[in-house]
């Protein structure tokens, strides 16, 4: 569904400065796959994502979305897919339904079709009720699931996500990722996300693909970053005099290491906590060194940017002058 090699954007800010905002990005996605894009600000995220959506035109490299290229068949790339941008996409003072509509006709439905797919789409994401309201009177939450239905009017084959849900308290986010999710498995869409939600990241996504400084460093999925990358990490709390004892049996545990103490709390990153700790735990039995409490911490997405990078993926980036 998309093929990218050696996707570049660079950006000519004055005479004297040069923006690399995109360095070089390789990147497939299979029919069906839900992708997350993570990264922080200034990371090349959304710049990826605007030209694949043919917004902006690439520096170099070469991108093919639904089987078509981006700079020369761009208006074939636009009819497959459907993008929904960081901002709100419709007209403040239309009314809902037929914002809805008019999309729909800009597609190249006929008016009768185009009103009855807006019927359909408001219906299934519960803003039937909202149709001739006009869009400044809608919440947060019920502007974004509008924004969603005009980018799934002619039922695309890919949809394009840039941080849909930033903004929304914590029950309009799950809000509209259920009507999201129930429009990919009733339509069988391709989606490639962006957010700086981990968590959605993490639940959702079949693979999920890391940039930083405007290049890919890490693609797999969720579980698999996370195993290999960050590990689970094993804190025993044990008085400071059998610190040793312990590091010493710590340190044959499999895939041992960043190990750590911290006041009575002593710390290793393990390959599998959960099968680790008992060992663990065992041979200070053994060895009869008292344990005051054991748990396992499973990393977070967070713990594998900042394996990779030495920061976290909440941190903001330091290039503000491209698109993120």
């Amino acid at each position: 569904m998309i093929s990218t090699r050696e996707l570049t954007k660079t950006f000519e800010v004055s005479r004297t400065e040069t923006v690399h905002a995109v360095r070089g990005i390789s990147l497939t996605v299979e029919p069906g796959e839900l992708v997350a894009v993570l990264g922080p600000n200034g990371a090349g995220k959304t710049t990826t994502l605007r030209m694949l959506t043919t917004l902006i035109a690439p520096t170099s490299g070469t991108a093919e979305v639904a089987g078509y290229d981006v700079v020369a068949e761009p208006s074939q790339v636009r009819r497959q897919i459907g993008y929904v941008g960081q901002g709100n996409g419709a007209g403040h003072s239309q009314r809902v339904a037929d914002e809805l509509a008019g999309q729909g006709v800009i597609y190249g439905l006929d008016r009768r079709a185009a009103k009855l797919r807006a019927e359909e789409l408001l219906e299934s994401l519960e803003l039937k009720d909202l149709a001739r309201r006009k869009v400044s009177e809608l919440s947060g939450g019920q502007r974004r699931r509008l924004d969603v239905a005009m980018g799934l009017v002619h039922a695309p084959k890919l949809l394009f996500l840039d941080e849909p849900s930033t903004g929304l308290d914590p029950q309009n986010r799950a809000n509209l990722w259920d009507h999201i999710l129930r429009m990919r498995a009733q339509y069988e869409m391709t989606i490639v996300l962006t957010t700086h939600y981990l968590d959605e990241a993490d639940s959702m996504a079949e693979r999920v693909v890391v940039v930083d400084h405007g290049h890919v460093i890490a693609d797999d999925t969720a579980d698999a970053l996370k195993a290999s990358l960050a590990g689970d990490q094993l804190i025993l709390t044990v008085a400071p005099s059998n610190h040793a004892a312990v590091r010493r049996l710590a340190g044959h545990l499999p895939g041992a290491r960043d190990l750590a103490v911290d006041g009575d709390q002593f710390t290793v990153r393990v390959t599998h906590g959960p099968t680790a700790l008992p060992i663990l735990l065992g041979a200070t039995h053994q060895l009869g060194v008292p344990v005051a409490a054991a748990q396992v911490h499973r990393p977070t997405l967070d713990d594998v940017f900042l394996n990779l990078t030495g920061r976290s993926l909440r941190e903001a980036g330091t290039n503000g002058k491209a698109a993120a």
